[in-house]
């Protein structure tokens, strides 16, 4: 079967279940890593993404988002950037695969125990959560910047950019 598309699951219907202990199968999370380049430098120019509406994040997108933002961020050095994913998908997303065509009503069962098998992991977002958090220099505050912006392509939500530099707070 082919695999489903993200707005299937960007909306949250039903209660979270993420107890994994009682379903067969959950799948890996596809992030390798939350915090990537320089973990322990001091940046004072801090960029965050911020959702605007109640959705669901795929792990998919989180990945995509962390791998299109590091490549580049990348090209200014791997010491003068930090890059942080703020959110852990722990929601197992289900799907109750029913087979259709000829000879269907062999192999399926339609409702029958309809509890579903998981097909991934998301991340429950409320508006206002932060999602994506990149700590830079000053020098390199237009390569952020462009990074956040095409990470925030991957995202199934409205995002907006806060970027803060020492004390004052600007909206990018």
């Amino acid at each position: 079967m082919t695999r489903k598309p993200g707005r299937m699951y960007r909306q949250i219907r039903g209660q979270a279940y993420c107890r994994k202990e009682y379903m067969g199968g959950v799948p890996n999370i596809r992030i390798t890593n939350f915090n990537v380049g320089d973990v322990r430098g001091d940046f004072p120019v801090e960029l965050v993404m911020i959702s605007r509406e109640l959705c669901q994040v795929r792990h998919n997108a989180l990945e995509a988002a962390r791998i299109t933002a590091n490549r580049v961020l990348a090209k200014g050095g791997p010491l003068s950037y930090h890059l942080k994913i703020l959110v852990y998908p722990h929601i197992v997303l289900r799907e109750n695969k029913i087979a259709t065509g000829a000879g269907a009503d062999r192999v399926s069962q339609g409702m029958r125990a309809a509890f579903g098998k998981g097909v991934g992991l998301a991340a429950r977002v409320r508006p206002g959560t932060k999602l994506i958090l990149i700590r830079t220099t000053p020098q390199n505050y237009d390569k952020a910047k462009e990074a956040m912006r095409k990470a925030r392509m991957k995202m199934p939500t409205p995002t907006r950019i806060v970027v803060q530099k020492g004390r004052e707070l600007l909206a990018a």
